[in-house]
């Protein structure tokens, strides 16, 4: 199998991997750290800039895994399978966080760290606009393409666009590729769409492309794979670690589904001291606050939109609208053009949820002060007439002597 990229943006990755495997090699990273999940002489200065001094004598862990009713926490000694924080935010799978003891005495995690990296979406559920993180502390994110059937563009645009926004490093992965004769034709068409981003192409049973893909991800950095059930991310996983980690599930011939095999995030040390990041299938995928990560996908229209003769352009029926002409040129897609309004579209209306929240929060906020103004309102004409009728009392006194 072969490793698909263009030319300047491949050096750069080589070079950037090769400087991080320099990196991890030639200074030995601290021992009171989970090595082995990703600890790095760099993941230690991120823990000196930000201490926990008040909670006394701590250790560096990483999230492993969330359980329902606890968390499982790696640290230099073993892993921990700990309660969730009594305060601060929610805890993520790949977060590093503090270790130490609560007020009765027992182990705990006392302290998140600032993320600095965090693969989001928003919640599954229509009506919803909060954000759920997938995984934090990523370096790379491989989005899983099978290739036993027909591939969907808008989901790989929408998966590339939050990979870019999560601040990690986007990678393509095709798999089953010994299960199709139109490969050529499957890596062409992701690499027109995914311009500027490496793509493998991977059979994990016969174990063609394991090597390639692992030389995307050096020493000490964090993979997340994201894709459909039945995309061979298990198998896949198991031709990376070299041994049985994970389940692996049957795929249905009608639809091409699979069952989900992975049940929950969790992080996986790999052989060459990388961290793989599992995750159940995805059925789909709403993005959260994803405008950069739409600029880094959609580069090529930001480009078309500075040639338009206007500033303004709506790029609908304008005079001198280079998006229109490349239109009707075909240099520009049509399918493409209607993936970014849709992914606009999106995130246009998530915003206007996120404001419509806000102005309800302020408007809760604001009858709050009101109410407490009008208490104090009252509280203050009561103690007037209170003080207005004592004096009037002592006038009377008076009057009687």
């Amino acid at each position: 199998m072969h490793t698909y990229a263009s030319s300047s943006d491949r050096s750069i990755t080589e070079n950037n991997a090769a400087e991080s495997s320099a990196t991890v090699n030639t200074a030995a990273p601290p021992a009171h750290g989970p090595i082995e999940y990703g600890f790095t002489p760099a993941t230690a200065g991120h823990f000196r800039d930000n201490p926990v001094p008040e909670k006394g004598d701590c250790t560096p862990g990483r999230i492993v895994r969330l359980d329902r009713n606890r968390v499982l926490v790696a640290s230099s000694e073993g892993l921990l399978h700990l309660p969730y924080p009594s305060h601060g935010p929610a805890p993520a799978t790949g977060d590093w966080v503090w270790l130490g003891h609560n007020t009765a005495g027992e182990p705990a995690v006392v302290a998140i760290l600032p993320r600095l990296s965090a693969l989001s979406r928003k919640r599954a559920f229509e009506s919803s606009s909060e954000e759920q993180v997938l995984g934090a502390n990523i370096d790379i994110v491989a989005v899983v393409v099978p290739m036993d059937r027909p591939l969907t563009h808008n989901r790989l645009e929408r998966t590339l666009v939050a990979a870019w926004d999560s601040g990690a490093t986007p990678l393509v992965v095709i798999t089953k590729a010994d299960l199709a004769n139109i490969a050529d034709d499957v890596v062409g068409e992701v690499l027109r769409q995914a311009a500027g981003v490496d793509v493998v192409t991977t059979s994990a049973e016969q174990g063609d492309g394991i090597d390639e893909l692992l030389r995307h991800i050096p020493a000490g950095a964090t993979l997340v794979m994201l894709g459909p059930s039945g995309a061979g991310k298990s198998t896949l996983i198991n031709a990376l670690t070299g041994r049985r980690q994970q389940a692996t599930g049957a795929v249905r011939a009608g639809d091409g589904k699979g069952r989900h095999t992975t049940t929950s995030r969790e992080l996986v040390p790999l052989p060459g001291g990388a961290v793989l990041m599992d995750t159940p299938g995805v059925r789909g995928f709403g993005l959260f606050d994803a405008d950069d990560g739409i600029e880094e996908m959609f580069g090529d229209l930001e480009e078309l939109f500075e040639q338009c003769r206007f500033s303004d352009c709506s790029h609908q029926a304008e005079p001198g609208c280079a998006v229109l002409e490349a239109l009707a040129d075909c240099s520009l897609d049509q399918r493409r053009w209607d993936s970014f309004l849709k992914l606009q579209r999106e995130l246009a209306a998530l915003n206007r949820k996120h404001d419509a929240a806000a102005r309800r929060a302020y408007q809760r906020e604001w009858h709050q002060k009101v109410v407490s103004a009008e208490r104090g309102q009252r509280a203050a004409e009561r103690y007037r007439h209170d003080r207005a009728e004592e004096r009037s009392a002592r006038k009377g006194k008076r009057r009687k002597r």
